[in-house]
């Protein structure tokens, strides 16, 4: 039997906890027996430090090469300083979808049991093109950039996901009651899309109006198709029905290359205290074994994680546990190698 290669992973580890749950991730995964090779890059604050660039030269040589990347959170400091890492990659990459899947944990108790839902955001334009200037002192100007070529791609990949994953329902997000040509555009993109999936329900609710509603009731929701703000916001008030940011996976993709990442903050406060919870970054990573179609590998994973939250033995602490970051990794393996 032909061996099978390594798979090369620029490894990101991120600032602040982000080393610290990306050690735990990586040794996670090199238990299911696959084998990796990690290109790793400080990136942020870290890497201006040593090479006076937020993003060195090599790391985007290292994603261009690899086509995939892990990557864990970094600092991105607020009204001022180095743009965002994140926003930065995405462009660079074309990551046009991000793909944030909204599922509780088994043991985990949470004021909303048994939400599946799955938010498709586009991630390339809106208001994050970063096209702000100030027109005179105290006026600032920002442009919302919505393109029919950008609505229609992540509306398609929102479509098609659906079909492949035999979801029954897609919602897009908007405001087009105000932004009625920019918005609008969006909407317009989506219809036409739509029109080629019949056998999936599709409708529309204003952006305001769906944080109520989700809020009131989640379940009405199957998938939700937004722009790139709103996609933002309310990813991450969904991450909040199954236990917060600490726990949900993110998936930036493109045509050719995706990185996978962790939502949450940087979390100065406790980094280096072995206490942050690294199962953000490992459902990442267990997106990224799919991706990579390693399904074996991600199911013994995803089934190893829901043990231990069933089991609830060591759990950190942000869940209701007591255990740190190293023991819950622990913990996991040891699942691993149990089902093995």
């Amino acid at each position: 039997m032909t061996e099978k290669k390594a798979h090369k992973v620029t490894l990101i580890p991120g600032d602040g906890i982000g080393p610290e749950v990306t050690e735990a991730v990586v040794r996670i995964l090199e238990t299911t027996g696959i084998k990796f090779e990690w290109e790793r890059f400080a990136a942020g604050a870290e890497a201006f430090e040593k090479h006076k660039e937020y993003i060195p030269k090599e790391l985007y040589e290292s994603i261009e090469r690899n086509k995939l990347a892990l990557k864990g959170p970094v600092t991105t400091p607020v009204g001022g300083g180095f743009p965002s890492i994140n926003v930065t990659l995405r462009k660079k990459f074309e990551l046009y979808a991000n793909f944030r899947p909204i599922k509780n944990l088994p043991g985990l108790e949470t004021r909303y049991p048994n939400v599946d839902l799955v938010i498709i955001r586009e991630n390339t334009e809106d208001l994050y093109v970063g096209l702000e200037h100030e027109v005179v002192p105290g006026v600032v100007e920002s442009l919302k950039v919505i393109t029919a070529k950008a609505s229609t791609r992540i509306a398609q990949f929102a479509f098609d996901y659906a079909r492949k994953a035999n979801r029954k329902k897609i919602h897009a997000i908007h405001k087009a009651n105000i932004m009625k040509l920019s918005d609008g555009l969006f909407l317009k993109c989506a219809r036409e899309v739509a029109k080629g999936f019949p056998e999936i329900t599709y409708g529309e609710h204003i952006v305001d109006n769906t944080c109520m509603q989700l809020v009131m009731n989640p379940y009405q929701y199957d998938m939700l198709l937004l722009g790139n703000l709103y996609g933002d916001i309310v990813s991450d008030l969904c991450a909040a029905f199954v236990g917060g940011l600490g726990l949900v996976p993110g998936a930036n993709l493109g045509v050719e290359t995706a990185i996978f990442e962790a939502v949450h903050g940087s979390a100065p406060d406790i980094a280096g205290k072995d206490i942050a919870n690294p199962t953000a970054l490992l459902q990442s990573a267990v997106l990224m074994l799919r991706h990579i179609d390693e399904e074996e590998a991600a199911d013994k994973v995803q089934e190893a994680l829901e043990k231990v939250y069933t089991e609830k033995k060591t759990l950190t602490r942000d869940v209701g546990g007591s255990s740190g970051t190293k023991a819950f990794a622990d913990a996991v393996v040891k699942a691993i190698e149990e089902a093995a």
